[in-house]
């Protein structure tokens, strides 16, 4: 595989575990959110517009299951790709280093967007 695919791969698979993450979110930090400023109407409201919350909700080690192994497999080709040549093009370059950093940083949010979803999943409801 060509560095530049490779690239194109691994920020593509960042992206992956961005919206994968953000499930885990929209699963639980966001009912555990609305619940704490007293929004339980606003929380009702959506899972009657939006009943597909519920199922997320009562699966949600799926959810964090599958969010985790996209994270996983974005991580390791992060891994992978840290050491690949960038072309000898300055702005062919450019380019490739602006795509390694964006792919870092949607990553990095990918990772903080699970731990909160697994915070208010997994650790918040047992200080209740």
């Amino acid at each position: 595989m060509e560095p530049a695919e490779s690239l194109r791969a691994t920020l593509g698979a960042s992206w992956l575990s961005l919206l994968t993450s953000s499930s885990t979110l929209v699963c639980c930090a966001l009912p555990a959110l609305l619940v704490t400023l007293g929004a339980g109407a606003t929380l009702v409201t959506l899972t009657g517009h939006v009943p597909q919350l519920i199922w997320l909700s009562e699966h949600k080690a799926l959810v964090f299951g599958g969010a985790a192994l996209a994270l996983l497999l974005a991580g390791l080709a992060q891994w992978r790709a840290r050491s690949l040549p960038c072309p000898a093009d300055p702005a062919a370059a450019r380019t490739c280093q602006r795509a390694r950093r964006l792919s870092a940083g949607v990553y990095a949010a990918s990772v903080a967007l699970y731990a909160i979803g697994a915070f208010f999943a997994f650790v918040a409801p047992l200080w209740l």
